[in-house]
């Protein structure tokens, strides 16, 4: 199998053209200069490659299993996760008083593309830990944030966050799981919490449950959630572990991919009730879990583009020894390596090319959620974190869908030794294949975006965002370059139908709701294409301002713009000419 390789220059470069690090780094927001984040993204791609990457294959066929009530992981898999606390690589983000190291988001992102991009399953353990810790951080008491972050911030201890249940797949609304105050202040929680990520393991000596539960006088629906903190352990008022809780693994799901990552069936209360600690206000859960999610979204946004990345690098090595048919290279009578074949290279083209503006996509939103934290200005910070509510589910679902698109082509590269599974293609594919469904399905994100993200400040948000991709196209207009042929005209096509697409959602919104939501996915695929297109372009113009030598990032945007972005018009089309055929049929079992 091909060796990974980091792709630190490409996120590099995506993080100053596309997210405008320089200027970011100049006025003194980010304090971390370009030197140490090349160190840091440099370093994490070597624990990646040769400590994450080599457990990938051996973890997807050994899986994680439950035995005699215990979760055992994949060997190897306690080892790595104790190397990977010790480095440091789990406090990233993390604020210094916790023991974090208080790096900005966009540079965590980039580790964890590194993580997933060597080994999804092991990736999915960290990036629960540092949703739960936003959400502690946020909401916690001040006995709660010293018994537990610091451990958690450590690597000592891991996170989950427990929602979803058998009858209440995304509608929260109808959660079952009780929590029942008792004289001293805790809860007693009972219930069972099913597609739990690492919700049990081996790996550290204690696991912090996040639990959504409803009280008894609770108001029904969402508005009579409460969140509580229920740890596997209890713990002492001197940090120090104390008895088991009520909580229990019950199952380990069988999946169709990410086999190492333990997936649990969860059962709270069993003996009469998992001891929790109300986390936030009473029947205010949602408002808390929000935090969480929202973090894990562009989390998982961003394994969308690690496993598209390294199905790419896989797909590329493959295509450049495998040998088959004739070209121009070679002498007849003789085979050709099959990336020289047209269609190949239109193949590779648009996975590198989706992968790079969806990885744009993920830093620019990462880089809005560091201004809305880190700006002096509270009008800026107020903006920034706007339109990182507007992108968050552009990157969640443009990046996932994208991640499984690119792994299928993948395969298609490897052909049938893409479908077997020594190549390693198959399991790119399969671990992508949840992606689209994690934290709120795509067609979810797609109705968070129009009914939600759309309307921000009255639209106001949506038309700044609009402006600046006018900005980027008018740039590539005057710049008059020839090897950008016709990127300008196409972007301009494109983000003209995202405006206008913009527009009729918001007309439909007010009178007819359902034609809204009929194009609601085919809308947030106009949304990445436009944006993934202008952030390629920012790179293109960047490069060429640079003057490299290197002309990888002139050839991918002009690529996307003249290939993948034309999409965007006729897409338009459908958003605003679909509804009426989509409701045409009456769709029976």
């Amino acid at each position: 199998m091909a060796a990974y390789t980091a792709p630190v220059d490409d996120i590099l470069h995506a993080l100053r053209s596309a997210a405008g690090l320089d200027a970011l780094i100049a006025d003194g927001t980010v304090t971390t200069d370009l030197d140490t984040m090349r160190a840091v993204i440099e370093e994490a791609g070597k624990f990646g490659a040769e400590v994450l990457e080599p457990l990938n294959w051996s973890g997807d066929r050994e899986g994680s299993k439950l035995v005699d009530g215990v979760v055992h992981t994949p060997k190897g898999w306690k080892e790595a996760y104790q190397a990977f606390a010790a480095g440091g690589w789990s406090s990233l983000p993390c604020a210094e008083e916790h023991g974090g190291q208080a790096l900005p988001q966009m540079v965590a992102m980039a580790a964890a593309e590194i993580w997933n991009a060597t080994n999804m399953g092991f990736g999915l353990c960290p990036l629960l830990t540092n949703g739960a810790i936003d959400a502690i951080e946020a909401h916690g008491t001040e006995e709660q944030t010293r018994l537990y972050l610091t451990k958690m911030v450590s690597g000592e201890w891991t996170g989950t966050m427990n929602l979803t249940e058998p009858q209440a797949g995304s509608d929260l609304g109808h959660l079952r799981a009780k929590a029942e105050k008792q004289a001293d202040g805790t809860y007693k929680i009972t219930g069972t919490k099913i597609f739990i990520t690492y919700g049990d393991h081996e790996m550290t000596d204690n696991i912090v449950h996040l639990v959504l539960a409803r009280l008894p006088d609770a108001p029904p629906g969402t508005r009579g959630i409460s969140l509580f903190i229920v740890p596997k352990y209890m713990v002492k008022a001197d940090g120090s572990l104390g008895s088991r809780n009520d909580v229990i693994c019950a199952g380990v799901e069988h999946k169709l991919g990410i086999h190492a990552s333990p997936t649990c069936v969860m059962k709270f209360g069993e003996k009469g009730g998992a001891i929790g600690y109300l986390l936030g206000e009473e029947n205010r859960g949602l408002n808390v879990m929000f935090i969480m999610m929202n973090a894990a979204r562009l989390a998982v946004g961003i394994q969308g583009v690690a496993v598209a990345d390294r199905a790419t690098q896989r797909a590329i090595a493959y295509a450049s020894d495998r040998r088959q048919g004739r070209t121009a290279s070679v002498k007849a009578g003789e085979m050709g390596p099959i990336i020289e074949h047209a269609d190949i290279r239109r193949t590779l083209m648009t996975m590198k090319s989706l992968t790079q503006a969806a990885r744009a996509i993920c830093l620019v939103t990462a880089k809005e959620g560091d201004l809305a934290r880190l700006a002096k200005d509270p009008a800026v910070r107020a903006a920034a974190a706007n339109r990182a509510a507007l992108l968050t589910p552009i990157a969640k679902a443009f990046s996932t869908d994208i991640g499984c698109e690119v792994a299928s082509m993948g395969v298609q590269i490897h052909g049938g030794m893409g479908f077997v599974e020594e190549t390693g293609a198959a399991q790119h594919y399969r671990d992508a294949r949840i992606l689209p469904i994690y934290e709120g399905t795509n067609g979810i994100q797609a109705i968070d975006l129009v009914t939600r993200k759309l309307p921000l400040e009255g639209g106001k948000v949506m038309d700044a965002f609009i402006g600046d991709l006018w900005k980027t196209c008018e740039e590539v207009r005057a710049s008059n370059r020839p090897e950008f042929g016709r990127m300008a005209e196409r972007l301009t096509d494109a983000v003209t139908a995202l405006a206008d697409a913009s527009r009729y959602m918001g007309e439909q919104l007010a009178k007819n709701p359902d034609n809204a939501m009929a194009g609601a996915t085919p809308y947030l695929r106009i949304f990445g294409l436009a944006a993934g297109g202008v952030y390629l372009a920012r790179g293109a113009l960047a490069s060429v301002r640079e003057a490299t030598d290197d002309k990888t990032h002139v050839a991918l945007a002009r690529f996307f713009a003249e290939n993948l972005a034309t999409a965007a018009p006729g897409l338009k089309e459908t958003v605003v000419g679909g509804a009426d055929s989509t409701f045409g049929l009456a769709l029976t079992a």
